[in-house]
């Protein structure tokens, strides 16, 4: 069983969240520490703590986050100019809240490579 996280509580409405999109699989809502002009969480309303613990019963979940980017993209107008989708797994790939989310990061060129050597300061 997933511990519950801030993501739970936005989910079920216990804490406030901009929510710029709901369907019954999925939500999403702008970050709090926007690394970007735009920079959205697009999380799954079923608690999958990391990428290691998706199976394939879950595949179709976690394809269904890209769906909702690609029409928040279309729907934010920088679908044609492009845009970044990043999900983190665990410490070292700089994840801190143990619920799979996608980050949309958009609004400005991107560039690459997107780290350095120092960790993500939470």
């Amino acid at each position: 069983m997933v511990e519950e996280t801030i993501f739970t509580k936005i989910i079920n409405r216990e804490i406030p969240a901009d929510i710029v999109y709901e369907d019954d699989h999925a939500l999403a809502f702008k970050d709090i520490n926007p690394q970007a002009p735009v920079h959205l969480l697009i999380i799954p309303k079923k608690a999958i703590a990391t990428i290691n613990d998706i199976d394939e019963k879950d595949a179709g979940l976690v394809g269904h986050l890209y769906v909702v980017a690609g029409k928040l993209a279309v729907q934010y107008g920088f679908a044609k100019d492009g845009y970044r989708c990043v999900m983190n797994c665990n410490e070292h790939g700089g994840q801190s809240v143990y619920h799979i989310h996608l980050h949309l990061l958009a609004g400005k060129p991107l560039g690459w490579p997107p780290y350095t050597d120092q960790p993500k300061q939470v």
